[in-house]
């Protein structure tokens, strides 16, 4: 049997598993054509051993077998190109998303460094650049742009599977964030996030505050999971879903009250006025209205919390325009006269999410249980003014 090869050293399909031409010019001759199985088996086990070690007289190793080894310890990194690593993709949308490494390091919780060693790591296992620079901005290539785009079905497939695990458990768990402003914070909210933590236990539901703007742009850079706003709602990566209408009064302090039951822009401009900061979208709606009315009001002072506005307007200091919701329990305005304001004027709160964002059910009971605000919105719109 000169010239005729051993089988490999560790168990991989038995003999003549295959040549190469170099194996054939050694004068044996090629043993029988092996099956398609036995050969996969050998060249995992191939693969899998380290046979430089394992040479010996009596199994020196083929010219084929070392060709085959050298190269895959050489490209032995790119053997795993399609488990690619969530994290890194992720790392590469924020970045492409926000524009820059150190904005995607501050939201993702790491260094700088961290996250572009991600990205250049996602780069050399596919062997082509995915971003590059423009001016002050990280922009994503065409390719980037091509693995972006396909990431996003990977998201959604690896949450849907999640989904899928979680509906095999008893109940629902989690954590949900909600951006909002201090008055749905204060009026409406609670017994919503009441109703949830009894029902559901298990689910943690985290509210932020802010005005409208700053809100919104935490949703449109995915800080937050959903946002219930003033609106507009602009943004082709956001959709709204309006559910209440809230109705805008003036408020007065009780010895000041007007004669009359309403309130238009220029009557209201002759007083000192407290209004909300500028900025919010609230504020817009109280501009608006003064506008068209014919009047541009210069408010005295201007705060974000209505509840400083309230106490402000109680203690003399001047009238202010405040959301129905925030003076709708009359044990919280004792010392205060309410007007509605003539035309009416609303400002209605949306509910909104990214249209990109998977809605597992812990968000999927918060949306619902907000959603369930919209019949109301007749009602509290509607209600009588208080003198």
């Amino acid at each position: 049997m000169a010239g005729h090869h051993p089988p490999p050293p560790t168990g991989g399909g038995g003999p003549g598993w295959g040549h190469c031409h170099r194996c054939l010019k050694s004068g044996g001759a090629p043993p029988p054509k092996p099956s398609a199985r036995s050969f996969a088996a050998a060249i995992a086990s191939l693969l899998d051993t380290d046979l430089l070690p394992h040479a010996s007289p009596q199994h020196p190793i083929r010219p084929c077998q070392r060709e085959i080894h050298l190269f895959y310890l050489r490209y032995k990194r790119n053997f795993g190109m399609r488990r690619l690593n969530l994290d890194q993709l992720q790392a590469l949308n924020d970045v492409v998303q926000l524009g820059s490494f150190s904005a995607a390091a501050e939201r993702r919780g790491l260094t700088q460094p961290a996250v572009s060693l991600q990205v250049r790591q996602l780069e050399e296992r596919l062997g082509i650049r995915l971003v590059e620079r423009g001016g002050k901005r990280v922009r994503a290539t065409a390719a980037g742009l091509v693995l972006i785009e396909r990431a996003k079905r990977i998201d959604e497939a690896v949450a849907d599977a999640l989904e899928s695990v979680a509906e095999h458990r008893s109940g629902i768990s989690g954590r949900v964030s909600l951006g909002t402003g201090a008055t749905v914070c204060i009026y409406v909210l609670p017994p919503i996030l009441k109703e949830l933590r009894r029902a559901y236990p298990g689910l943690e539901i985290v509210v932020s505050t802010g005005n409208s703007p700053e809100i919104l742009k935490a949703l449109e850079e995915n800080r937050i999971d959903a946002a219930l706003v003033t609106m507009p709602v602009p943004g082709r990566s956001l959709r709204a879903t309006p559910v209440l209408n809230d109705e805008l009064v003036a408020v007065f302090p009780m010895a000041e009250a007007p004669m009359r039951a309403s309130v238009t822009a220029a009557m209201l401009a002759e007083r000192p006025v407290i209004l909300y900061e500028a900025g919010g979208h609230a504020r817009g709606v109280i501009d608006r209205w003064f506008k068209a009315g014919g009047r541009r009001c210069r408010p005295i002072m201007e705060l974000g919390s209505v509840e400083a506005i309230k106490k402000l307007v109680e203690a003399g200091l001047g009238a202010a325009v405040l959301p129905r919701l925030a003076v709708a329990d009359p044990s919280l305005t004792e010392g205060m006269a309410i007007r509605p304001l003539r035309p009416r004027v609303y400002r209605r709160l949306a509910l909104v999410l990214r249209r990109d964002k998977h809605v597992d059910r812990g968000l999927g009971e918060l949306v619902r249980a907000i959603g369930a605000l919209a019949p109301s919105a007749g009602r509290g719109a509607g209600a009588t003014a208080r003198p």
